[in-house]
């Protein structure tokens, strides 16, 4: 699969609920060697024959298998309607930051849906290696990946790179840059190609709202909805003030 994700196979599960689609979900299994399948107990036989050493069944109430999935898994793919997977997981949700990327794709194999965790969580990465892998529509709703901009939490991932940023900096930063404010990007360190490498790929220049600065020092804070600051520096004293609230810094791994 040519998509990057941000955790291994063997942390992603994939279920199933009917018959038909146990039989996809051993393409999906087969698309992501490490996965593991898991069906009612009742399909056993068909499981264990579309994924050969990686089923799991289960005895019960689906419903009952979610916790243990959140628990154990950073992925989730589903074969199951939209709507019945949001019920199912609804009870479970904490927050973005740690809730499990979850993707749902229909019986047909036509559609790829992440529908929690995006970003953070890695549902649109894994969805779009997914539809890759089955020649499949992925369907992604978030607004970055649905204009092809830049994804504030997702900057510099595929790189190594961390942020630093609270909650409300990060909601501020993205709604700058989805809502088309200017925002500076001050590149002091790091590899320059974060842009075909971001996400789930970018094509094409810059999104016009966006700046490229070589210092902090060269911007002014009060014209940006938002600062994106890719250094190894510690936040200067005199600028820190000036960009509270509306500053996410990264950080690139230091070069040995």
């Amino acid at each position: 699969m040519t998509q990057h994700l941000p955790f291994a196979n063997d942390r992603i599960a994939v279920v199933s609920i009917t018959r038909h689609g146990i039989a996809l979900a051993g393409h999906v299994v087969a698309a992501l060697p490490g996965a593991r399948l898991f069906a009612p107990e009742k399909f056993a036989p068909e499981a264990h024959a579309a994924a050969p050493g990686a089923a799991a069944c289960y005895a019960g109430k689906t419903a009952e298998q979610i916790p243990i999935l959140f628990s154990n898994f950073d992925g989730i793919v589903a074969i199951v309607s939209l709507g019945a997977m949001v019920r199912l997981v609804a009870p479970y949700l904490v927050r973005k930051e740690s809730d499990p990327g979850v993707v749902v794709i229909d019986e047909a194999g036509r559609f790829v849906i992440p529908m929690l965790s995006g970003h953070l969580g890695g549902a649109n990465a894994l969805a779009g290696a997914l539809a890759h892998a089955l020649d499949a529509t992925p369907v992604l709703t978030t607004a970055s990946d649905a204009r092809q901009t830049l994804a504030v939490d997702l900057l510099g991932r595929e790189l190594g790179w961390t942020f630093e940023a609270s909650h409300d900096e990060i909601v501020r930063a993205s709604a700058a840059v989805v809502n088309d404010e200017p925002v500076a990007v001050v590149q002091e360190v790091g590899s320059a190609d974060w842009w075909p490498r971001h996400a789930n790929g970018r094509n094409g220049p810059l999104p016009a709202n966006l700046f490229s600065f070589s210092r902090l020092e060269d911007i002014t804070p009060e014209r940006f909805g938002a600062v994106l600051w890719i250094s190894h520096r510690p936040m200067p004293a005199e600028l820190a003030p000036r960009l509270a609230g509306k500053r996410v810094i990264y950080r690139p791994p230091v070069s040995p």
